[in-house]
């Protein structure tokens, strides 16, 4: 099995509690499957929680505390692995975007995150939030900026991305953000570090009409699917929901260009947003 994708603490806090469950756990000579036991659960959710693929509720803490004699070290500081840079309907998803080993989404509306440029997120988040101080808006793209990061290794996670048309024709941010934004897609897929191709207008209807999805796959926990609307997310693991929304992003690619095609359509809607400014 492959090992665990080495987590940054910054973009999941969860990582360095996992650590210190496993360290507690092995130094009491336990296995995954013996310190589930008592808590009724199996020793893969117990590997999940040390990979920080889940998120340690109040219950599990206290009852891990009891057991390794940790003196209430795991219920104290839960709280504080619960505390997050982004938004509660989104938390999860992006701290489980740094420990994936692929990412393949849909985007009907936006660029996604992972691939927003600076100017075109400040663009997105001042809309979003019109009043909000510009120390909130700076937070914000801070936080965004540096899930991007994860991008920064040169093979993992896969990243494949199918951008409905309306993504490149929507001027976010005006024709000098759009320009810059598009050209950094293709340098991306020019790098061959990223997959993206574009579901044209022509296609009309498909299979995920009715809204975004992310779908993510791990070294060591099963994978989920994000489902995002304004303000409000959903993961789902749940294995026939995680397929059904898996067959609705293949019949989805399958209708898109090829991401050659994508290329120039993209490099084509890049230049023409240059020639406006």
């Amino acid at each position: 099995m492959p090992k665990p994708k080495q987590l940054d603490p910054s973009l999941s806090p969860r990582a360095l509690y996992g650590a210190e469950l496993r360290f507690k756990r092995e130094s009491a000579g336990l296995t995954q499957a013996e310190l589930g036991a008592p808590m009724f659960v199996s020793g893969s959710f117990i590997g999940q929680l040390e990979s920080g693929a889940r998120r340690m509720q109040g219950e599990y803490a206290r009852r891990i505390d009891e057991i390794l004699g940790t003196d209430g070290f795991f219920e104290r500081n839960v709280e504080a692995a619960q505390r997050s840079r982004y938004p509660e309907h989104f938390a999860d998803a992006a701290e489980f975007e740094a420990m994936a080993i692929s990412i393949r989404e849909y985007a009907p509306l936006l660029v996604p995150g992972l691939l927003q440029t600076e100017d075109y997120a400040r663009a997105v988040f001042r809309a979003v939030h019109p009043v909000a101080p510009e120390g909130v808006i700076d937070d914000l793209l801070s936080a965004r900026l540096d899930r991007a990061r994860v991008l920064e290794d040169p093979t993992t996670p896969l990243f494949w991305a199918v951008l409905d048309e309306n993504v490149l024709r929507r001027p976010v941010g005006g024709p000098a953000a759009m320009h810059t934004q598009l050209a950094h897609i293709a340098a991306l897929m020019r790098r061959n570090r990223v997959i993206v191709q574009v579901l044209p207008y022509a296609e009309g209807a498909h299979a995920a009409l009715e809204g975004s999805l992310k779908l993510m796959t791990f070294a060591d926990a099963p994978p989920v699917a994000y489902l995002q609307g304004l303000a409000t997310g959903q993961m789902l693991d749940e294995p026939s929901h995680v397929e059904r929304y898996g067959l609705a992003y293949d019949l989805v690619r399958a209708a898109a260009l090829s991401p050659e095609a994508s290329l120039v359509l993209i490099e084509s809607a890049a230049k023409d947003y240059h020639d406006g400014y």
